[in-house]
Order: structure tokens, then sequence, then C-alpha cells
């Protein structure tokens, strides 16, 4: 009998670990963003923009410091989102061309699972901003057809939502080859349904939004285990929609599909379930939000129209817009303490 429960405590623990991994409530420390266009042409005006953290209910942020050799610096916010901006400018003579933000966060795990019985009533008007659609994310055609498919039968914002997450979980997958975080461009998606995570939230809020659900993408970076960690490419995208009468739900349905990935699972594991339930409702916490909103117009105005996402620096030598996904063309370096 000891031998059996033994062997029970044992399986349960294994089952456990991949969430009790990342289930710590709370996770600290300092994040640095250094950024170097120096070697860019020399003669033209450099201008860079960089999400701003803040804190909310879910991080704190404190001892922000913002050094460099610029001309210009301030903080701004885009007029749709309320996004914060960090701003710089160099000048045509400037032959460097550098600047450091650092910030300390602390990031508490979020869980909201606690639903109410009944929804409680709410003016879509307060929410439209989060019912529209985007430039790479419509909500008519194909994919009104797909959310009414996915959605059928069921009457509830939370139903509907929740057979909108399982479908993501079940039909999308983590493409590594994909750049970036990926664009988010949900009608190519919907035919070769490959990408990360920016890729597949976009789907998962296209439809929520199609269905009448108020959903958004949320842009941010993975926080390090490690002291030191270089995080420059832990960029990360993740989820939320609203449940009327409760609150905004957190989703991060491509981190499940990471989770597959890497530990080789099938949709049918147990532990596939399980990283199931603990994204259906919750975030871990090694991770800080930057920015929110898509086509974004930056402030001031960059050349070449609203960005697609802001989760990422942006910057601009004249009027030539370098590539935030290419380190050759556009040097930064992110480290994590």
């Amino acid at each position: 009998m000891r031998k059996t429960c033994f062997y029970l405590i044992v399986t349960l623990c294994i089952l456990v670990m991949p969430i009790a991994a990342s289930a710590e409530k709370s996770v600290s420390g300092t994040i640095t963003m250094q950024v170097d266009l120096s070697n860019h042409q020399k003669g033209e005006v450099a201008q860079l923009w960089m999400p701003y953290p803040l804190s909310d209910r879910d991080q704190l942020i404190d001892h922000i410091s913002v050094t460099g050799d610029y001309a210009e610096s301030a903080v701004y916010s885009d007029q749709k989102y309320s996004t914060p901006i960090l701003y710089a400018r160099w000048k045509k003579d400037a032959q460097s061309r550098r600047l450091t933000l650092s910030f300390h966060v602390i990031r508490k795990k979020v869980t909201r699972r606690n639903f109410p019985d009944q929804e409680g009533a709410w003016n879509r008007t307060d929410f439209a901003l989060y019912l529209a659609p985007t430039s790479l994310g419509p909500i008519d055609g194909p994919v009104k057809t797909l959310a009414d498919k996915i959605t059928r039968g069921r009457t509830t914002v939370l139903a509907k939502a929740k057979a909108i997450y399982d479908w993501t979980c079940e039909n999308m997958f983590r493409d590594p080859k994909t750049k970036g975080c990926g664009k988010g461009d949900v009608c190519l998606l919907l035919n070769r349904p490959g990408g990360k995570c920016t890729d597949i939230h976009s789907v998962f809020v296209a439809l929520c939004r199609a269905a009448g659900i108020p959903a958004r993408e949320i842009f941010g970076i993975r926080l390090g285990k490690k002291p030191g960690q270089d995080i420059s490419t832990w960029q990360h995208c993740w989820a939320e929609f609203y449940l009327p009468g409760y609150d905004w739900v957190p989703v991060d349905p491509a981190d499940v599909r990471k989770k597959m990935l890497k530990e080789h699972l099938r949709l049918s594991d147990e532990k596939t379930r399980a990283y199931r339930d603990y994204f259906w409702g919750g975030w871990d916490a090694y991770r800080v939000k930057l920015a929110v909103g898509r086509d974004i117009q930056l402030n001031p105005p960059q050349k070449g129209g609203p960005i697609n996402t802001f989760g990422y620096p942006f910057a601009q030598i004249g009027d030539k817009i370098l590539d935030h996904l290419n380190p050759k063309t556009f040097s930064y370096r992110f480290t994590f303490h």
C-alpha cells in the first residue's frame, strides 16, 4: 500500500511540475534596454520610439532611468490607445546616437477564474475600440463565418470565448521559423495556422471580436530566470477578453502551443490539458506589459503611416525606417538582472 501511494505521489508531481515551474506569485528584476544607432548614415536626423513601461494592478514599475547622448527626449502617448512612448531625437551632425532605458519591475502572477454565474449588463459602445477590425485583423468575411461556426449554440460571452480559446489551442500551432513574434495577418493565418505569439493571439482576438466579444492583444517582453540574461529576442504577445460584469480575462493559447512544441506534447496529453487550464484565465509572472494596440500612430508622428504593432523599438534615420528584426541594421540589447 505504501509503495502504491509513493508511485501515485510521484506521478501527480510529474503532472503538476510544468505548471508549478511557472507558478511563482511574483517575479522581480531590472530590465536594461540599450539602443545604439551610431553606425547608421550620418548627416540625417535620427529618431527612436520605444515602448515605455507603466505600473498597473499586475505590475509595479519603479527606478526608471533614461540616459543617452540625444538632443531631445520625452515620454508621450498615442491618441488612440494611450500607449506610453519614449521618444528620442539626434541632430544631423551627431556622431554618436545612444540611449539606455532601465527600470525595475515587480510582476504578479495573474489569475481570474472566479467567473460569476450570470453575466452583467454592458454597453458595446464602451468597448468599441476592442470590437473593431484592424488592418490585419478583419472581423467579417471568412473570419466572421468561422467565429459563428465555433460559437454556434453558445449563448454567453464566457461560453463563446472559451470555445474560441479551445479552437485556437487545437488548431493553431507554433512555427519556430516565423520572424520575431509574427505579423498577425489573420486571413493568411486561417489558411496556414502556424506562427508565433502575435499570430496566434491575433487570430484569437479577431475571432472574439467577430463574435461580439471585446478582446485585445498585449505586447511586452518575458522576464529572465537568471541574472544577466540577454532578453533581446524575448518579446511576447498575450491576450485578454472582456467578460461583462466581471473583468478582463487573461488568456495565452500561444504559450500552450509553445509548451507543446518544446515538450513534444500532443493535444491528448495530460500536460497539455494542464497548460490549457492554466492559461485560460491566467498568466505566469515572467512577463512585463509594455504596450497595447494595433495600427499605432506614434507620437511624434513617424514616417510611413501607422505601424502594425509596438512591441519592439522603432527607429528612423531621415525618412528610412530601420528593420527592428535585423540586428545588422538596428542594434539594441536588452538584459534582465
